[in-house]
């Protein structure tokens, strides 16, 4: 599936402007650290992008976030491994079970892409003004970004170290920084 179909995709689904944006943040930082596993970016893209098609869908009700998404996706025609994947994202189901790397990286992805969004939004929008030490800085301020959790970002650590993690986001995130509507 090409990027434009996925985001076609997922607009079917998803009318909330901030969820789009956070699922193709999502996307972009999956994208970005693909090769680092000599995945298919492109693949991985697409995996964060339709991540959370089914989040409007369900009302709230996590324990159906991720089984309906895949159920929407493979209805879609979309690969059984990648409905696999969206179906199992939900950690509020399925935390401490990830071990491939597609998993992990959309766990962390999944929180880090909002924490660094953050990062830019303190900073006028200025994604370009965000490096790894501002990251690193808020992170550790418990406030700062409640809702990302940043024990999904740590799974990443045994893979990758966090900062080269948050400097694969930035660079995923500024290729799509107009898209998010960041500087």
């Amino acid at each position: 599936m090409e990027r434009t179909e996925a985001i076609g995709l997922l607009r079917r689904y998803v009318h909330e402007e901030n969820l789009v944006k956070h699922c193709l943040a999502t996307g972009a930082v999956m994208k970005a650290c693909a090769p680092s596993f000599a995945e298919d970016p492109s693949r991985w893209e697409e995996i964060g992008i339709l991540h959370d098609i089914d989040f409007e869908v369900i009302g709230g009700d996590m324990q159906q976030h991720g089984i309906e998404g895949a159920r929407i996706l493979s209805k879609a025609g979309v690969p059984d491994d990648i409905c696999e994947i969206v179906e199992r994202h939900n950690h509020t189901i399925h935390a401490g079970t990830y071990s491939r790397p597609v998993d992990i990286v959309l766990q962390a992805a999944d929180s880090a892409s909002g924490l660094i969004i953050a990062c830019a939004l303190v900073k006028g929008g200025r994604l370009s003004d965000v490096t790894t030490k501002t990251i690193t800085k808020k992170a550790k301020e418990k406030s700062f970004a409640a809702g990302c959790d940043r024990s999904r970002i740590a799974l990443i650590a045994p893979l990758m170290e966090i900062p080269v993690f948050y400097e694969r986001a930035i660079a995923g995130l500024m290729a799509i920084r107009g898209e998010l509507g960041l500087a």
